[in-house]
């Protein structure tokens, strides 16, 4: 499972890297490719919004929200070098929405790291879209165990 996942430097956006899911019939192919890279102290995770993520009101749908805050989660950790791909579970992740998006224009959220145990990961971050805040998110994702 550990290949499930392409992590590579994106060629069209210099300094991201490109987290992709390789299987393009999961979910998370879903939210299209996941860009990705280390700002400070804080993963950013990007993602391009299209008209298959929006609402009627041409906002991106709450669940594509949602969606992106659990991926992003994942990106984050990848990105920290906390995870490799595959085997690690959401155990949790509460939302806060507070504004609207427009579609067409790339959304990100800045995630970090609050706390690493030996098998869970605590993050929290902020989905904006250039300086207004979308949503806010906390979030623990459970590593899996090691195989024996």
């Amino acid at each position: 499972m550990s290949d499930a996942f392409s992590f590579v430097p994106d060629p069209d956006h210099s300094g991201w890297m490109r987290w992709e899911l390789r299987d393009p019939t999961r979910f998370n192919a879903f939210l299209g490719p996941i860009l990705t890279r280390l700002e400070g102290d804080k993963a950013l995770v990007r993602m391009a919004t299209e008209r298959r993520h929006s609402n009627l009101a041409d906002s991106t749908h709450g669940g594509a929200l949602l969606g992106f805050m659990d991926a992003a989660l994942f990106a984050a950790a990848r990105t920290f070098g906390v995870l490799s791909a595959g085997g690690a579970v959401t155990l949790d992740l509460s939302a806060q929405f507070i504004g609207t998006s427009r579609i067409g224009e790339p959304i990100v959220a800045e995630v970090e790291l609050l706390r690493e145990t030996g098998r869970m990961l605590f993050m929290r971050g902020l989905v904006k879209q250039d300086d207004a805040i979308l949503a806010s998110f906390s979030g623990t994702v459970r590593k899996s165990s090691p195989r024996a």
